[in-house]
């Protein structure tokens, strides 16, 4: 199988890789991998050996200009982990609007002009934060073990359980110009794929951790705050009366990867594409509830606090991945504890990380 990786110097796009090379190779199976990157962020020319370590092949071009995938020979899928992936791009001073539109839905655009050419297969790894905020904002929760739980008293919108949010969650707009353009994306992924017949997986992820992640407070937040809080940097709760109870849950990579080997492995052709992916109510964790392991960890440190709470902020967002276990007999293999102590043994053993991969 021959499959191309965009963002493949990315965090995300580095660990499948390396997950792919791993796993092909213990089966018997072929594989030669491709990748493509423009080493916009900062830390992603540190993975251009690594890329070619595990005998692929790397390509330097910008997804916002078609002819630079004209250079990519024909593959048989393509992974895209390429994107602006803060739900702050486009506001925050950094980027501008018209970029992360660019990075993000022109982008999608090309990818499927080339699987088009190619009858290519195409897997999208999306995100959460194409849920609406308002609707987020609104889910009754009630304070638990200082985090956030959902309160199953009272009465629940539709898409939500006890488990967490499911794909028929409300997507109703304001959701930021970061979950807008991907789930446009999305939404073209899956036209594009029923028009011209070749099969697209869209998975919705949770947050994505491990070692080697590049930490920054809005994108990357369990790297950045556990080397922050190793290497003695100053940490603060935002909103949510600055008590870091605001709750998520993670996946590792490794997982995800998992399921899209079966998914590119598959001959199904149901128009059932999209999928809720991530560590579910058992890989949760508030801020509050982080520290405290950091404390366990490294020893204990004050934790600064600011009350008032950003636009795009949100008390609780659990990925309820029921219909991927259901279709693919999936589930997170990785533990929350597991992710947290990968994370700090590298944050342990490279104390320059935060000014590496967060300038």
């Amino acid at each position: 199988m021959k499959i191309l990786i965009t963002g493949a110097c990315g965090f995300v796009g580095m660990r499948v890789a390396k997950y792919l090379a791993n796993a092909f190779a213990g089966s018997g199976r072929s594989l030669e991998l491709l990748g493509i990157d423009n080493f916009s962020r900062p830390g992603s020319e540190l993975n251009r050996n690594e890329f070619s370590k595990i005998g692929g092949r790397l390509f330097h071009g910008d997804l916002r200009m078609a002819s630079d995938l004209d250079a990519i020979p024909r593959v048989d899928w393509m992974i895209d982990a390429a994107a602006n992936p803060s739900v702050l791009a486009g506001v925050d001073g950094r980027t501008s609007s018209r970029q992360i539109i660019q990075h993000n839905l022109e982008s999608t655009i090309n990818m499927l002009e080339y699987c088009k050419t190619h009858s290519a297969g195409f897997a999208l790894i999306s995100t959460s934060r194409v849920y609406s905020i308002q609707a987020l904002s609104q889910i009754p929760i009630v304070e638990h073990k200082n985090g956030y739980a959902v309160n199953v008293f009272e009465s629940l919108p539709q898409g939500l359980s006890a488990k967490g949010i499911a794909e028929d969650f409300s997507t109703s707009a304001p959701i930021s110009l970061y979950g807008s353009s991907k789930l446009a994306a999305e939404a073209l992924a899956v036209e594009y794929g029923a028009a011209f017949d070749f099969p697209v997986w869209v998975n919705r992820c949770g947050i994505l951790a491990g070692a080697g992640q590049f930490g920054r407070p809005d994108q990357g937040i369990l790297s950045y705050w556990i080397n922050s809080y190793c290497q003695q940097k100053p940490l603060r709760y935002i909103g949510f009366n600055g008590l870091g109870y605001q709750t998520r849950d993670c996946l590792h990579p490794d997982d995800l990867s998992a399921l899209m080997i079966q998914q590119m492995s598959s001959n199904d052709d149901s128009h059932d594409r999209v999928f809720n992916l991530g560590g579910g109510v058992d890989s949760t964790f508030s801020l509050a509830q982080l520290s405290d392991w950091c404390a366990d960890r490294f020893g204990h440190r004050k934790i600064d606090s600011e009350p008032e709470q950003r636009r795009f902020d949100i008390p609780w967002l659990v990925m309820d991945s029921s219909k991927a276990r259901q279709r693919w007999g999936w589930s997170p293999k990785i533990s929350r504890q597991q992710i947290f102590e990968e994370i700090a043994s590298h944050a342990s053993a490279n104390s320059e990380w935060l000014e590496v991969s967060a300038a």
